[in-house]
């Protein structure tokens, strides 16, 4: 059976037809309303710009926190690595005693 779904993303009032997994299509269209929330806000702050820049604008935006948040789990995952070695060591050394 094909788990595949067809639907139309509406990205700054351009449609794109995708065939997505069922369970990733409420994760898309909410991808697609904070694109378009951010291309609004744009649009309201800068009117002579173009919607290509608002899109680019909104994709940095998005991109940057991606990387914050990637940033920060690798920085989070350091120290529970070196917890687990630290208890490792320590049954080690426990069990020689």
């Amino acid at each position: 059976m094909d788990d595949k779904l067809s639907i139309r993303v509406n990205v700054a009032d351009r449609y794109y037809p995708l065939k997505v997994e069922r369970e990733n299509e409420e994760k898309i269209r909410k991808a697609a309303r904070m694109i378009n929330e951010k291309v609004l806000q744009y649009k309201q702050r800068y009117t002579d710009k173009d919607v290509q820049d608002f899109l680019a604008m909104a994709a940095l935006q998005y991109v940057i926190k991606l990387t914050e948040q990637e940033e920060k789990l690798e920085n989070d995952y350091v120290p529970e690595a070196i917890n687990e070695l630290i208890h490792k060591i320590d049954s080690v050394i426990e069990n020689k005693e």
